[in-house]
């Protein structure tokens, strides 16, 4: 490996991040620093690691998109037959992460995994384009496939079957919503000196406490 990795650093001089300046309520700040996000232009302020585990405690993560905010939590979707949707069935808790390297921010969240609604499953799979439709319906996701060719064929077939009707939901695609017990809102700072804000869900109320970097 190239030893020059080693000496890679970036100093952090944006923001500071203090305890009187944040909202009571991390999900409205989270909502506060989303909107800083959009407002500097990041790419795709929405992508977020999530982070899961077998019953067992083996780990996996992957990048999904946050597709809706509410009091309740933070919604995204996918395959609920595929690796991450099989082990928020065995263990149903999750963490993501949003980095936003060009505003030197990073959020962590922490919490309990539940399922959407159908209904609110339904409502945003018929937003979706029609090929992302079509795609979560044939797409076993996480199963190994022979070739490209076979989903691009089968993609094909199944526009030319739908013609101009409705495409409904696969009962094995849905969404999630992921409920925080634990949200931390992480600022760069000189010197490696890192704001760290942890908000912890006790007696349900949030409690605001300050990290060491």
């Amino acid at each position: 490996m190239d030893m020059s990795l080693a000496n890679l650093r970036k100093d952090y001089t944006l923001h500071g991040l203090s305890e009187t300046d944040v909202d009571a309520d991390p999900l409205k700040q989270f909502q506060v620093w989303f909107n800083a996000a959009l407002a500097a232009n990041v790419v795709e302020p929405n992508a977020m690691i999530l982070a899961t585990a077998t019953k067992e405690g083996r780990p996996s993560a992957r990048t999904v998109l946050l597709k809706g905010l509410d009091e309740k939590g933070f919604v995204f979707y996918t395959n609920y037959e595929s690796r991450k949707g099989q082990e928020l069935t065995e263990n149903p808790r999750a963490t993501v992460v949003f980095l936003w390297k060009e505003i030197q921010r990073q959020v962590r969240i922490e919490g309990q995994i539940e399922k959407c609604s159908a209904e609110e499953s339904d409502t945003y799979f018929h937003s979706r384009p029609l090929g992302s439709q079509l795609g979560a319906c044939f797409s076993h996701q996480s199963e190994v496939i022979s070739s490209r060719e076979l989903l691009e064929a089968r993609l094909e077939e199944l526009r030319n079957e739908i013609a101009d009707g409705e495409v409904a939901r696969p009962l094995y695609w849905g969404g999630y919503r992921l409920r925080p017990l634990l949200i931390e809102f992480w600022q760069g700072q000189p010197n490696r000196l890192h704001d760290r804000l942890r908000y912890r869900l006790e007696d349900g109320g949030w409690v605001i406490e300050r990290l060491a970097p």
